[in-house]
């Protein structure tokens, strides 16, 4: 891969145009001098929208009015279709950016050659303690789950792997299928917490009930496709850092996140280092048990399996040995120093 690779940037927009118009103009003014084309695909905006696209001042942004609104994905699948970049930055109309971070989500592509998506960080990442996070090579954060709100993609890959899945039509979900089928391909997906970019959120669809509807639908198509997607484990260790988990552990861990699902640890104090960004940590407490054992009210939430490490207090190894057999939920026991295969409890 080049050291300056060619970037080109694709913005879909359906209306907003206030806060159309404020990412264009942040996107030339922090990004313009690391990019070449601007490509604005108006998924058929309202007559508001399609002057504000039409009277950009810029020689680079060039617009594309469709005809009919086909969704996020398709729109942004044409759009990419114009660019012969090595590299495409995808944007929400309702992003902001404030710093010029192409620099350094390049070198992450340069520094890991199966990093296929590297995403700025920002406020959507905000719930996170990124320094929890292991570093990859070129300073990204791993994650298994693509947000598709702003990520810069080697073209290439993008269109290898088909793109973004028209299924999904007005959007949600087929950004994290997208990330499903990268991880597939032995691609790898990374946050970088040094970016950072703003997020408003709802800017084109708001969260209303229509939204609701449309969210539900593309969960219900995502996890029909991929079920691994709803594994949760629940880790159960003492203060056991990542450093000391035998590999047999480390690649059972792996393999949950390449399928898209979550690990849970608990232990006496939070983990100092965690894996990826799908893996979280709590300081083992009754009402924090309770909370992560009650996460039922949606099937995707669902802890559905138990891992037990040695050396976890006999009181709590019994309440959650009992939980799990009332529930039907399976238990492993992990033996940390021999790295054999867990047993069934």
């Amino acid at each position: 891969m080049r050291a300056t690779p060619s970037i080109d940037v694709v913005i879909p927009v359906y209306n907003a145009p206030a806060l159309t118009r404020h990412c264009i103009d942040s996107v030339i003014t922090f990004l313009g001098e690391s990019i070449g084309n601007l490509y604005v695909q108006d998924d058929a905006s309202g007559a508001e929208t399609r002057e504000m696209l039409d009277q950009l001042p810029y020689k680079r942004v060039h617009v594309f009015h469709a005809q009919t609104n086909r969704g996020f994905g398709a729109s942004v699948n044409e759009a990419i279709e114009r660019s012969d970049a090595f590299c495409v930055l995808v944007l929400n109309s309702d992003t902001t950016v404030n710093q010029n971070f192409l620099p350094l989500l390049c070198a992450a592509l340069a520094a890991d050659p199966q990093l296929a998506v590297v995403i700025p960080g920002g406020n959507d990442y905000a719930r996170h303690d990124m320094d929890q996070y292991l570093r990859r090579p070129g300073g990204y954060i791993a994650t298994h789950r693509l947000q598709g709100h702003a990520f810069l993609v080697r073209r290439e890959v993008f269109q290898e792997a088909g793109g973004f899945d028209p299924a999904y039509g007005r959007g949600y979900y087929e950004d994290i299928d997208l990330g499903r089928r990268l991880d597939q391909r032995g691609f790898r997906l990374g946050v970088h917490p040094d970016a950072r970019i703003q997020h408003k959120g709802g800017g084109s669809f708001g969260r209303g009930r229509s939204f609701r509807q449309l969210v539900r639908g593309n969960r219900n198509l995502y996890f029909s496709r991929y079920p691994d997607a709803r594994r949760n484990i629940l880790l159960l260790s003492d203060n056991f850092p990542l450093a000391h988990f035998p590999a047999p552990l480390i690649d059972a861990l792996e393999e949950v996140f390449r399928k898209g699902g979550y690990v849970h640890w608990l232990s006496p104090e939070p983990a100092r280092q965690l894996l990826c960004l799908q893996m979280r940590s709590y300081a083992m407490s009754i009402g924090t048990i309770m909370m992560l054992l009650v996460r039922s009210w949606r099937e995707d939430k669902r802890i559905t399996e138990v891992w037990v490490l040695p050396d976890v207090s006999r009181l709590v190894r019994a309440v959650i040995v009992s939980w799990a057999r009332i529930q039907s939920v399976k238990v492993l026991s992990w033996e940390s120093k021999t790295g054999n295969s867990p047993e069934i409890v």
